[in-house]
């Protein structure tokens, strides 16, 4: 590390805050999964809101929107490194991408069960 120190406090806040938010800009422009599933995202937690969920189950059911996103955030970082290393075909370069793709496969299909089954036990009621 450098000589220069790393900001602290506000400041710090301040400029991580806009480095996340380039993050999100150049993902929004640049990675067609994360765009869709930030709007269908949207799209769920607005229509989400004609519904008489509790508060509980509102934070469950965003969360798990969320932690869709987060998979797919982590799917490409990890897709970033192993393209910057070099484009040359390689098994574990290709298992590290298989790899984040399975987990946001794995991220839906957690999103889905917490999605239907909030949806079930209202039907029930």
């Amino acid at each position: 590390m450098g000589t220069k120190q790393k900001p602290t406090g506000i400041k710090r806040i301040y400029l991580a805050a806009g480095h996340s938010l380039r993050a999100f800009k150049w993902l929004i422009a640049n990675e067609a999964a994360f765009k869709q599933e930030f709007w269908l995202s949207v799209l769920l937690v607005v229509g989400c809101l004609f519904f008489p969920f509790s508060l509980f189950e509102y934070v469950i059911l965003w969360c798990a929107l969320l932690f869709v996103l987060l998979a797919e955030i982590f799917n490409t970082a990890i897709e970033a490194v192993v393209d910057r290393i070099g484009a040359e075909i390689h098994p574990l370069s290709g298992l590290a991408k298989d790899l984040g793709s399975l987990a946001v496969m794995v991220s839906v299909i957690i999103a889905t069960l917490i999605w239907a089954g909030v949806f079930i036990q209202h039907l029930s009621l």
